[in-house]
């Protein structure tokens, strides 16, 4: 309570620099922590979903059974917006007779499904780019809160230095330097520095336990896609040859 009232009365007795750079902190405080609560929100989900995803597949049989039993597509991400879209490369590669197989989910017999190399690398570009954009995709809204890390306590030294040199030009003018009269305006001067910290701090620890996460999120993906595109070259490329 003394400490919150230490800060009200800093801000009340700052120049008009002062008060400014702290309401552009808060201002960047509200957007940091709008960003951090949709991104925590946004990978919880994405976990529990990759790791769902990767148990169901892991149960299945041929490597498109799972897209051809549920049908994944718009909407997906991270794993599952992999897999779809590299199917769906990998189907657009086939005959249409063994599309219309697949579709009944029947057999293709030995050879029907048969890819070729070069046909192998472009179902295997296609897992690629798909997982470039979702790995771009986990990082979106990451650079808000760095920027505001950085920039909050930046802005509070600026706003100290600034209010400091204010102190001292007043003090020079009075021809005085009675402690009493500068000590106000220094601590309203640290006002602004100190609510940098404040906002600087809680947003580095989530914004490292974020990116442990997302590292986490993106080296499932990498390894899933490597087993993928692994799996269809095995299952496909020259099958019946």
């Amino acid at each position: 309570m003394i400490f919150a009232d230490s800060l009200v009365n800093g801000f009340l007795g700052s120049n008009l620099m002062g008060q400014a750079i702290v309401a552009v902190q808060l201002l960047g405080s509200v957007v940091m922590f709008a960003v951090i609560i949709g991104k925590w929100k946004e990978l919880g989900f994405v976990s529990i979903m990759t790791r769902r995803f990767l148990r169901d597949f892991a149960s299945g049989g041929d490597v498109i059974e799972y897209y051809l039993n549920h049908r994944p597509g718009q909407g997906s991400t991270g794993v599952v917006a992999i897999y779809a879209h590299t199917c769906e490369r990998l189907l657009n590669l086939l005959s249409p007779s063994v599309r219309t197989l697949l579709a009944g989910h029947h057999t293709t017999g030995d050879g029907a499904a048969a890819l070729t190399a070069r046909e192998v690398e472009l179902v295997r570009g296609a897992c690629e780019h798909v997982l470039d954009e979702e790995e771009i995709r986990l990082e979106g809204g990451m650079g808000v809160i760095a920027t505001v890390v950085a920039l909050a306590p930046m802005l509070g030294l600026l706003g100290t230095v600034w209010g400091v040199l204010d102190a001292f030009a007043e003090m020079g003018s009075a021809g005085s330097a009675n402690l009493a009269t500068i000590a106000p305006s220094i601590s309203a001067a640290l006002v602004t520095t100190v609510v940098g910290l404040l906002i600087a701090i809680p947003g580095v620890i989530a914004f490292n336990r974020m990116n442990a996460t997302i590292r986490n999120i993106m080296s499932d993906m990498e390894g899933f896609a490597d087993e993928l595109t692994g799996r269809i070259a095995c299952e496909y490329q020259g099958r019946g040859a």
